[in-house]
């Protein structure tokens, strides 16, 4: 990932520490990367005829299958991420 500081200076982190970049400049998997150990996608699926909730890394990896919706959202809070539904 390109880094860039505020006014070009030498320090590469900002105020509390984290590194800037520019997100223009990101490729495709860096984007893909971004949020993978913080996000998770909820979505449902049919399972041998029946239905679930598959969740998903943002980056799309498969972490998990619940029966349920809340039991998946609850299953990606519990792992300290946020679940974000898919349609």
């Amino acid at each position: 990932m390109q880094t860039h500081a505020p006014d070009d200076s030498a320090d590469h982190a900002g105020a509390a520490g984290r590194v800037l970049f520019d997100i223009r400049q990101i490729s495709a998997s860096e984007l893909a990367q971004l949020g993978v150990s913080q996000l998770a996608f909820v979505k449902p699926v049919q399972i041998e005829g029946g239905n679930a909730f598959a969740i998903h890394a943002a980056d799309g990896t498969p972490i998990g299958l619940a029966p349920s919706r809340d039991l998946a959202v609850a299953a990606v809070i519990q792992h300290e991420m946020v679940a974000a539904s898919v349609h």
